[in-house]
C-alpha cells in the first residue's frame, strides 16, 4: 500500500488506516461484534469526538477515513469493546463513563495493535506519543509497562484479557 505523508507537527509519521490491510482491521473489530465503516476522503467522520481525521463511534460501528490514524481507530473500537453489549447501541461520539474505563481503553488499544500486521504494540505506542497522548510517566511505553496494572486488571476482570495480559480471542 502506498502511504500518503501524514506527519505530526514534529515530523513523526503516524500509521493510518490506508497504511494497513483494512480487511484485517475490519475482521478484528468483527470479532467483538463491531463494524468498520469507511468514510470518503475529505468528508466529516460521523461520531468523531475530536473531529478532523479522528475515528468516530455510533452504536456498534467505528467510522474512519483512509487518513484516520490506526491508534485512533483502535482507541474508539476499544471504547466499544469495553462496554457491555447492551450499552453499545446507545453510544454516539463519547463512550467513556470513568477514568478506569478510559485507561482500560488505552491499554486495550495497545494490545489490539498486535493483531494488525505491520502495526504491533511498539509502533502503536510510538504513534500515541507522537500524537500527544499524555501519561504521568512521560510516555505510553512507560505507562504501559510500569503504571497500567489497574487498566490490565480491569480488562482481566471483564474477561477481555487473560491473566498474562493477552487478548482472549473472540
Amino acid at each position: 500500500m502506498q502511504a500518503q505523508n501524514h506527519d505530526t507537527a514534529d515530523g513523526a509519521h503516524v500509521l493510518r488506516l490506508e497504511d494497513i490491510d483494512e480487511d484485517i482491521a475490519r475482521d478484528l473489530l468483527a470479532r467483538y461484534g463491531l463494524g468498520l465503516q469507511r468514510v470518503a476522503a475529505g468528508k466529516p467522520i460521523p461520531g468523531s469526538f475530536w473531529g478532523d481525521e479522528e475515528a468516530g463511534i455510533i452504536g456498534t460501528t467505528v467510522y474512519a477515513r483512509g487518513d484516520t490514524p490506526v491508534h485512533s481507530l483502535l482507541h474508539e473500537a476499544g471504547h466499544l469493546i469495553v462496554l457491555p453489549a447492551e450499552r453499545r447501541t446507545n453510544v454516539h461520539t463519547n463512550a467513556t463513563d470513568s477514568i478506569e474505563e478510559e485507561d482500560a481503553t488505552c491499554y486495550l488499544q495497545i494490545v489490539l495493535a498486535d493483531e494488525l500486521p505491520g502495526v504491533g504494540r511498539e509502533r502503536l505506542m510510538a504513534d500515541m506519543d507522537a500524537w500527544g497522548y499524555s501519561f504521568r510517566l512521560g510516555s505510553t511505553r512507560a505507562w504501559f509497562g510500569e503504571d497500567a496494572e489497574n487498566a490490565r486488571r480491569w480488562l482481566v476482570e471483564r474477561q477481555l484479557l487473560d491473566g498474562q495480559g493477552q487478548l482472549i480471542h473472540r
